[in-house]
């Protein structure tokens, strides 16, 4: 039996502005007020696991820890099968440069890995989510999703952020980038996760 959350705010232990607006219209329904973690000027906690679920546990309770307010956190890559399941926990690092993020980079990074390997196509993939709500006293509740699809080149669309231009979810002929924030928020990795979310803390 998993809590329920009864609050009426709620911390979203990232830095990252995409991140926190997709939480921002996934919570509008339910009337709880989201409050970023850059907005407090909260650091960043170093993410020294090597899961999805580690880390977003790690971001979770540090926010908590910080604040004295429920907090939720989102740990997300994607897992490409004919890199071995790479970059995964590791999707933001290989964008990383020392003046920010560059997913460009890491997709034309992950394209031409792709092609050395001379990886069979279609490439498949899968976006994955997990979210970790923890509380004050130390309990936490975890919920994992996930999205499928291919990896298509060049990358196509100019909206959402990530590897979203490079990700085309099974059943679809846009990428994620070529979507509408609500088409995509039907469908995402996001999505999943946050429905389990609901249904079990919310519901």
């Amino acid at each position: 039996m998993t809590r329920t959350f009864d609050g009426k705010r709620i911390l979203i232990a990232t830095h990252n502005a995409g991140k926190l607006e997709e939480m921002e219209q996934l919570f509008a329904p339910f009337g709880v007020e989201v409050v970023g973690a850059a907005s407090l000027d909260l650091p960043e906690p170093e993410e020294t696991e090597t899961t999805f679920v580690g880390n977003a546990r790690i971001k979770a309770h540090a926010a908590v820890k910080a604040t004295g307010l429920p907090a939720l956190a989102d740990d997300s890559g994607i897992e490409v099968d004919g890199l071995d399941g790479a970059p995964g926990v590791y999707t933001a690092d290989w964008a990383e440069t020392p003046d920010g993020r560059d997913f460009m980079m890491a997709m034309t990074r992950t394209h031409s890995e792709l092609i050395e390997r001379n990886a069979a196509q279609p490439w498949t993939a899968r976006f994955c989510s997990t979210l970790v709500l923890a509380w004050p006293d130390g309990h936490d509740e975890v919920f994992a999703g996930t999205a499928e699809g291919t990896l298509v080149w060049p990358v196509r669309g100019a909206l959402g952020h990530g590897y979203d231009p490079m990700f085309q979810p099974i059943g679809h002929t846009r990428t994620f980038a070529e979507m509408s924030a609500d088409e995509k928020n039907a469908i995402s990795h996001r999505a999943d996760s946050f429905a389990k979310l609901i249904a079990g803390c919310f519901g």
